[in-house]
């Protein structure tokens, strides 16, 4: 069944004016050291979907229209010349002035970082063979450079926002997770149809390894 949920205007920038003070709260507190919430005895696998929930005014933002989730952000672990990194699609984490939003291609413990997560989660495929193909097809979207999909468009794979990269990924190695994206929104300038991370969280064809 199609679900719809529709923001309005007045009560979207009621949402991010709750956000801003949410944020400005926070910077008004000593931040504590950076560190990485991934536990040591966890070894990523190529092709594991892994999760975060950040507590920054973006995670807050997808964590309230994603009710049935726990988790703000997805990537997917890839092998780059022996070393497992982690593909995701991710606007304002820039690794150089200039940068734009786009797939970028991070160590675990940066994806992992408590600047950028509170909590997460790993999740492994059931069929290796599938998570080797979808690691590879994340890695196309990530050697092409593409850009983050600011309009949420599930119709042009040309740029992705993070849960369309583990989609379109999944889709290419030729066992989707998911259906079609039923997920309707209207915001400022944008309608949209899309997958959300509960979508990819809930998907039959991968298990839990740890959740931390």
């Amino acid at each position: 069944m199609k679900e719809i949920r529709q923001i309005g205007l007045c009560q979207f920038f009621v949402w991010m004016m709750v956000l801003c003070g949410v944020a400005l709260a926070g910077c008004s507190q000593s931040a504590p050291a950076e560190r990485s919430i991934l536990p040591p005895d966890v070894v990523l696998q190529t092709g594991d979907v892994v999760f975060r929930l950040g507590g920054g005014a973006m995670s807050h933002a997808v964590a309230y229209v994603d009710r049935d989730g726990a988790y703000s952000h997805v990537g997917i672990v890839v092998d780059s010349a022996g070393k497992k990194m982690i593909v995701h699609a991710v606007p304002g984490e820039p690794d150089f002035d200039g940068d734009p939003d786009r797939v970028k291609m991070d160590t675990p413990e940066r994806f992992f970082s408590s600047i950028n997560a509170n909590t997460g989660e790993v999740c492994r495929p059931l069929d290796r063979e599938v998570a080797a193909r979808a690691a590879a097809a994340a890695m196309k979207f990530y050697e092409r450079r593409a850009l983050f999909d600011h309009h949420y468009d599930a119709n042009d794979s040309t740029e992705v926002y993070c849960t369309e990269l583990i989609v379109r990924a999944f889709e290419g190695a030729g066992q989707p997770l998911v259906g079609p994206p039923t997920h309707e929104f209207d915001l400022p300038g944008v309608h949209t149809v899309c997958w959300l991370p509960s979508d990819i969280h809930h998907s039959p064809y991968l298990k839990t390894i740890s959740i931390f």
